[in-house]
């Protein structure tokens, strides 16, 4: 414990000093040429000065158009070297005025050819992180990276952004210019990149980067290039990534999408869970604004109370309040066929600002009870999302019941209301939830659907090599996903991108998760050992082209494995193994938000 808590006192004293730090270099970025003009000024008055005193004591009389030039010469180191005595302010002066023009010309020359530099920086660089459009996203995105120590490239046509200055600070290099252009996204050598994430607020200008780095991806040498997109619409997220598991992955580029409003309704419900609070009271949320994080909110939360529904046949009660919220519900529910089975949805149409929201009159059951036991505020305005959550407060003040305020980052009301939650007990209960800061992080960007069904897939292999007694002495393999190997991991990406061309070898397909009992989905016999073999055969071919041969035993050092070896030579547990990761595909693919679908 002492350890930790040493550790944790470590980061803590580093964060600082790499705070303070921070600071003082904008404070300095930010006055530097006030202080520069003080120093040039001061350089100027005491060489004037000097030179005078200097001619005064050889008994010599100048004009004061010569004492001008000659300390103007200072500048240049023309006129420094006199004979005979010189007082304290020539000697100062003659040493500080040309050590500021100096630096005032490499200053100059910095910015005169500082987009120069950040190419000519960049060509040595590889396994870094290329992002594309530094808006708020950007920023956030590349400081995790930064924190975890990547080295990152940033992409930005707005010259005059003023968050580049921020990104410079976090010592990333940024490069202006088009990131569609395949000539300048060339430049930043996103062939050798580790990752790619497009990020800006324009969903055509994202996919047309993601266009034009497949491009390049011919010259690039070992494994994928993971290009991540950020699609606004949910519904069009969804889509894109189900044409992207049919259509199967390229060897060097994986293509995955990315929304803030389906990630955000994850990160809330996993951070502030609907139905812990209290396990003898039916469950009855609020939800309050029914826009595109609203939407996802209530489709997650009935989905993990599904599998409750099932073995209880109790229904979760939902009141959405919006000013469309019966249109919005009917949509949903057509969408999600089972939505209405495990929810008892009540829409409430109604403006946030009137007199029907403000009495309240929803919070309460017919005994006159507040019965609803979470709330969630996803308005899209901070001001008005906050003013809405103390306005609930105030009429269920007294029922803790927690109430979470979607804003936009953590930072100015957010901060005011968190920073005040420990100390003013009146704002117990409230909770903010900054969207933007939750969901722009490496971890949840880079974690979408490839790697969801990557970690399935090692999951599933540890649990049928521990079931069947396999210790992790007799195979290495046998470790959490976050100490496998790179190169295992990539294994299991590139399984999971070979799984539509699988499914499209038995007639299936895949599609965003409407039934929410599609993990129940079952293969026949004949297209289960259909996809087994074609796993076994991708598989070999894969870990041919890494290096690995045949040989008794598994060793990860010396690239063998028994199991590299035709179908009809596996052994008989090698292709039980094989049948299960096949037969397995529904649940996989469920946990990532998809389903199955007979083409016939």
């Amino acid at each position: 414990m002492s350890d930790t808590k040493s550790a944790h006192l470590s980061i803590g004293a580093r964060r600082r000093r790499t705070s303070r730090r921070r600071r003082l270099l904008r404070l300095w970025q930010e006055y530097q040429w006030f202080v520069m003009g003080g120093v040039w000024l001061a350089a100027g008055i005491l060489g004037y000065l000097g030179f005078a005193r200097h001619f005064a004591a050889l008994g010599q009389s100048r004009s004061p158009g010569d004492l001008l030039y000659l300390t103007l010469q200072l500048f240049v180191l023309e006129s420094g070297a006199v004979v005979g005595p010189t007082g304290w302010e020539l000697e100062v002066a003659r040493f500080l005025a040309p050590a500021v023009a100096a630096y005032t010309a490499v200053q100059a020359l910095v910015l005169l050819f500082y987009g120069q530099f950040q190419l000519l920086r960049v060509r040595f660089v590889r396994d870094h992180v290329v992002i594309c459009g530094l808006g708020r996203k950007g920023l956030l995105l590349a400081r995790g990276f930064r924190e975890g120590g990547e080295r990152v490239v940033i992409i930005e046509l707005d010259e005059n952004n003023s968050l580049i200055d921020q990104c410079r600070e976090l010592g990333a290099t940024v490069l202006i210019g088009d990131a569609s252009s395949q000539e300048f996204l060339s430049r930043s050598r996103v062939h050798l990149a580790k990752s790619l994430c497009a990020v800006s607020g324009d969903d055509g200008a994202n996919a047309e980067v993601a266009v034009r780095a497949h491009g390049l991806m011919a010259e690039r040498p070992g494994r994928a290039l993971t290009c991540v997109v950020h699609i606004v619409d949910p519904q069009l997220c969804d889509l894109l990534r189900e044409q992207e598991l049919v259509m199967g992955r390229a060897d060097r580029f994986r293509l995955d999408f990315f929304n803030v409003f389906d990630s955000g309704a994850r990160a809330v419900l996993n951070q502030y869970p609907p139905f812990d609070h209290e396990p003898d009271k039916q469950p009855h949320l609020l939800v309050v604004g029914l826009g595109q994080l609203g939407e996802s909110l209530v489709v997650h939360a009935a989905r993990r109370w599904w599998a409750r529904y099932a073995t209880t046949n109790q229904q979760v009660r939902m009141s959405i309040v919006d000013r469309e919220a019966e249109r919005k519900v009917a949509s949903l529910a057509l969408r999600y066929p089972q939505l209405r089975t495990a929810c008892d949805l009540l829409p409430l149409t109604m403006e946030v600002e009137g007199p029907e929201f403000e009495q309240g009159d929803f919070l309460y059951a017919p005994d006159g009870c507040c019965d609803v036991t979470m709330a969630y505020v996803c308005l899209d305005d901070d001001s008005f999302a906050l003013s809405t959550a103390l306005a609930l407060r105030q009429r269920v003040r007294g029922a803790g019941i927690p109430i979470v305020v979607r804003m936009r980052h953590d930072a100015g009301l957010a901060t005011l209301l968190n920073g005040l939650e420990e100390e003013d007990r009146g704002f117990e209960h409230l909770y903010a939830f900054g969207l933007l800061d939750r969901t722009c992080t490496p971890e949840l960007v880079l974690g979408g659907t490839h790697e969801i069904l990557a970690r399935a897939i090692h999951d599933r292999y540890l649990q049928t090599q521990r079931d069947a007694g396999v210790t992790p002495e007799q195979n290495p393999s046998l470790v959490p996903w976050e100490r496998l190997p790179e190169d295992l991991k990539e294994s299991c990406r590139r399984q999971a991108d070979h799984i539509g061309i699988k499914l499209k070898a038995v007639g299936c397909t895949i599609g965003p998760l409407t039934d929410w009992n599609a993990e129940l989905f079952h293969f026949g016999p004949d297209e289960i050992e259909v996809m087994a073999r074609m796993e076994q055969e991708r598989w070999v071919q894969e870990r041919r082209r890494e290096g690995w041969t045949y040989a008794a035993a598994k060793d990860l050092e010396a690239k063998t494995n028994p199991d590299l070896v035709p179908w009809e030579r596996l052994s008989g547990s090698g292709k039980q193994n094989c049948r299960d990761a096949v037969a397995d595909l529904p649940v996989f693919l469920a946990r990532a938000g998809f389903q199955i679908y007979r083409l016939k």
